[in-house]
């Protein structure tokens, strides 16, 4: 009786402190010890419709609409971040925005964008993430003062429903640098539950330094958000992911578009380039969730990381003729 009273005094205590129900909190002090060492969270990565005209009010409310939706089933999924594609809201056409007509690209004319209804739809998603505390990481295009054109952006809501951080495209296609948008300067990282996440966008898969560097930066995992008129990118964009999860030895989200699912679909990669959960490939909006583990550091990255600053420059040698040579033996 009095082990029992005791055990009913801490729970009272932790539901006190932490605002949990009594059931939580008895749950949580029976729960076996973990090892300090081990990390781990739950996400979410989604795959979602196209919207590619930023003069359809309908259709950057629907956008709004379906992303809340996708957030309330990650969130009974018992996510605590969910990772979106670029250009989540809408990733404006290059031919519906030039100002040349539809048969050609040329400069973009950014007052067709609503821009209004965008932010009240972001305003609705802040406030969501704050009511789930669902960290909440989707691309938008980000207005600058006229006459710079937008970043390319992914936006980071906290569990708070306050922008904790916003990463801009920096590697830009030949068409966004030149007619689209503004590039953007610098790596951004952000932590939650003691988990660093890295964040890249657009076709910068492309670019083993940008992985590389967050990499440096100590990330356990980098979020990639893409897009496409067609499914025709997807698979080396996806087979990038993988490579650079595997050459890196950290975990990559990927995340892209519903149509582009035919081929690959939205899905979070492992440290061993493997898919540990993916959408399925059916063309619709969908959510895969899988927990990611972080224990203790992998031998190969502290390795890898030795190798790339030239640690092999003591055990080459010069002078010998039969390394400089080229003999069979």
């Amino acid at each position: 009786m009095t082990r029992n009273k005791h055990l009913k005094r801490r729970v009272r205590a932790r539901a006190a402190k932490t605002g949990e129900s009594y059931t939580a909190a008895l749950r949580h002090l029976r729960e076996p010890a973990r090892d300090p060492a081990i990390r781990s969270l739950r996400m979410a990565v989604a795959q979602t419709s196209l919207f590619n005209d930023p003069r359809e009010i309908s259709a950057l409310r629907a956008s709004g609409a379906e992303m809340r939706g996708l957030m309330e089933d990650a969130w009974k999924a018992g996510a605590r971040l969910i990772h979106f594609p670029e250009g989540t809201t809408c990733w404006p056409s290059k031919r519906i925005m030039s100002t040349v007509g539809l048969a050609e690209v040329g400069p973009s004319d950014w007052t067709r964008f609503a821009w209004n209804i965008l932010r009240e739809e972001l305003e609705d998603i802040q406030a969501l993430a704050g009511r789930l505390k669902l960290w909440t990481v989707f691309g938008s295009a980000h207005p600058l003062t006229p006459p710079n054109r937008p970043h390319n952006s992914l936006y980071v809501v906290s569990d708070r429903g306050e922008i904790a951080t916003r990463y801009d495209e920096r590697l830009l296609s030949r068409t966004k640098l030149s007619f689209m948008y503004t590039p953007g300067k610098s790596p951004v990282t952000f932590e939650v539950d003691n988990i660093r996440f890295g964040c890249a966008l657009g076709m910068e898969t492309h670019y083993p330094e940008i992985f590389v560097a967050y990499e440096k930066l100590d990330v356990d995992c980098v979020l990639f958000s893409t897009s496409g008129e067609s499914p025709a990118a997807a698979p080396a964009f996806a087979a990038e992911a993988l490579g650079h999860a595997a050459s890196n030895t950290y975990w990559v989200s990927y995340a892209a578009h519903a149509p582009q699912s035919a081929a690959v679909p939205s899905g979070i990669a492992g440290p061993d380039g493997q898919w540990k959960a993916q959408c399925p490939m059916n063309g619709l909006p969908a959510l895969a969730v899988t927990d990611i583990t972080i224990g203790p550091e992998n031998r190969a990255r502290p390795w890898r990381r030795q190798v790339r600053t030239d640690l092999y420059a003591p055990h080459q040698v010069s002078g010998d003729p039969r390394s400089e040579g080229k003999n069979l033996f």
